[in-house]
């Protein structure tokens, strides 16, 4: 019985000892949980449409971090610290793969962004960029309805995480 005893001791312990060997090297190593991201400017504006989806998410992304400002009228966009310029929305529809009748049955979509972020008096903080996603996606004429939803969804992930590229540069932003 006693036996018994013992081993359950040992066998609750081995994973306590694990945790606690990983927990001291991955502190060692100089492991630490992401931080939220500091910015180098208090005040933002975008130069894009309102009815831009992107527009409106990269809005959301910038007001969710509780530090920034975003600017919406024209008239203030000399008073923020920051302007964002999106030059560019694309998004295609390209054929990859046709059947042997010429039917489409492969397509990529592509979601192209170019942007810059400068001062209000033109020096350029991060210069032009281009931002690429791709996403390859089968196509079949008899579901051609859920194949739209999911080419919506496509697309709308593409822009969440070129939204997400964005804000990562803007927050590798030491200076102004």
């Amino acid at each position: 019985m006693q036996r018994r005893q013992l081993l359950r001791t040992c066998t609750l312990g081995l994973p306590l000892a694990a945790a606690a060997v990983v927990s001291t090297s991955l502190s060692g190593c100089g492991f630490a949980l992401r931080q939220p991201t500091q910015f180098a400017f208090k005040t933002v504006y975008l130069t894009l449409p309102g009815n831009s989806p992107l527009g409106a998410e990269m809005r959301r992304s910038l007001i969710s971090t509780g530090q920034l400002v975003v600017v919406k009228e024209a008239a203030e966009m000399l008073t923020s610290d920051v302007i964002l310029d999106i030059f560019a929305e694309e998004r295609q529809r390209v054929v990859v793969g046709m059947n042997a009748s010429g039917q489409v049955r492969e397509q990529q979509l592509r979601l192209r962004i170019r942007f810059r972020l400068r001062t209000p008096a033109g020096k350029a903080v991060i210069p032009d960029v281009e931002l690429f996603q791709q996403r390859d996606m089968s196509f079949t004429e008899t579901v051609a309805l859920s194949k739209e939803i999911e080419e919506a969804t496509m697309y709308r992930d593409m822009q969440t995480d070129i939204v997400q590229q964005i804000m990562r540069r803007l927050g590798a932003v030491k200076a102004l």
